[in-house]
């Protein structure tokens, strides 16, 4: 273990709410920080005990206490009109107290603290405890930039009115803020009951920390704003996707993809990947159409009927992404993020939140297509993996990314941003 800068060990305090997606950023951070020296503890949910004590790190159990493989609930939240008002209102904010009791109870040992977005009590505990904190954004769309507007899942077509500048665009924006004011009452409520500022703006402006605020995704995927928050760090993605056992764990997997050409690897991620539906049979079939090998991550093993496909339950990105000829993905911000890292060219298949928006931002930059999971049939799926295997400005196009995201070293650049915060102020 490597010695903290100038000496000074600290107890940093990493909490988060939602699926692996939002997890392994942490895990990332957690590991660079232990390896420094300092004393990390994961808040989360129960369901993350082993995973993090396996790596070494300190866990505390912080409320909710969801399933990330809920299928009920994934499916509720994959609403993409109320999705994100149920995980809000029905899943998030009734627990708030409870999220709260919990971070503060770990947090009062704490040095730094750092926080998800949804972590809706986290500010409340560093302003009590006038603790230092770390806001981690994961995904552009997260900023609400009227400066470089993002596809938002509820409003998709709110995007078209940046064609009538930034002012109505903001206003817009504005407009929504006050719709939906009300959603915030319960931690208006708990404001009141601590004795803190009352008014809140937890999803427009408090998300974002006043020490530092991590923007953990490349530049490549978009670049720094004007209007974002003004002690913003942009590093870059920061990759962990290990439990221990290399793509190599699985012989059925390592054998397959020696055996032949690149296959097109075809995922969900750790959230959408709960509620499939037919994803997996679709993807089998439309690697058929245009003739090559598929790897299916996340499938059942009845899915890959055909000889020329393998499913597998999980697989590391890091390892298999890179040995693709293509990648089709939903488009989470660390799915993303690794396939940009590995240089493939790759068709996103959008199913909730931030990932139409990625989806869109891998078609400006010219590494990927995007098709709605409304069209994903098999003609459809293996005429976008066509062009995508056929043009060869595709893949050029990822491997300059792929450059752009390794020169980032981002892990590095983070982990230095959240050293350089003064320990809890007294």
């Amino acid at each position: 273990m490597s010695a903290a800068p100038g000496g000074k060990t600290k107890h940093v305090v990493v909490a988060t709410i939602g699926s692996l997606g939002d997890l392994h950023p942490c895990l990332a951070l957690a590991l660079e920080l232990q390896r420094r020296g300092h004393r990390v503890t994961i808040a989360a949910t129960e369901f993350y005990r082993e995973k993090v004590e396996a790596l070494g790190l300190g866990f505390h159990p912080m409320r909710p206490h969801l399933s990330p493989g809920d299928k009920d609930l994934i499916k509720q939240c994959e609403d993409e009109v109320r999705g994100v008002e149920i995980l809000f209102r029905n899943i998030i904010l009734p627990h708030v107290k409870d999220s709260f009791d919990d971070l503060l109870d770990i947090a009062r040992s704490a040095d730094v603290l750092m926080a998800g977005e949804i972590v809706y009590a986290a500010p409340l505990v560093s302003e009590m405890l006038k603790l230092p904190w770390v806001s981690i954004i994961l995904s552009p769309a997260s900023f609400l930039s009227a400066c470089d507007p993002s596809v938002l899942v509820n409003v998709p077509g709110l995007i078209h009115t940046r064609k009538l500048g930034r002012r109505v665009y903001r206003g817009l924006l504005e407009l929504g803020r006050m719709g939906i004011r009300h959603w915030w009452e319960p931690v208006r409520q708990l404001r009141r009951e601590q004795g803190l500022r009352i008014e809140c703006e937890p999803l427009f402006r408090d998300k974002f920390s006043r020490d530092l605020v991590l923007a953990l995704f490349s530049s490549a995927l978009a670049k720094p704003q004007p209007d974002w928050p003004l002690n913003t760090t942009q590093p870059g993605f920061v990759f962990y996707d290990r439990d221990g056992d290399p793509a190599g764990g699985d012989e059925r997997l390592e054998a397959f993809l020696r055996a032949g050409t690149p296959p097109i690897v075809f995922t969900l991620g750790s959230s959408a990947v709960h509620n499939p539906k037919d994803f997996f049979a679709v993807s089998a079939e439309a690697a058929k159409l245009v003739g090559r090998r598929a790897v299916l991550i996340g499938a059942d093993r009845g899915e890959s009927r055909l000889p020329d496909a393998i499913a597998v339950p999980y697989a590391p990105y890091s390892e298999v992404f890179p040995r693709a000829a293509a990648i089709v993905h939903q488009g989470g911000s660390g799915t993303t993020g690794q396939a940009m890292r590995a240089g493939r060219p790759m068709l996103v298949v959008p199913y909730g939140w931030d990932q139409p928006d990625n989806g869109a931002r891998i078609e400006r930059m010219g590494i990927g297509l995007m098709l709605s999971k409304r069209r994903y049939a098999p003609e459809k799926a293996a005429m976008a993996l066509q062009r995508l295997l056929a043009e060869e400005a595709f893949a050029a196009r990822a491997v300059a990314v792929q450059g752009q995201v390794l020169a980032e070293n981002a892990i590095v650049k983070a982990c230095d941003a959240i050293d350089s915060l003064p320990s809890r102020l007294h």
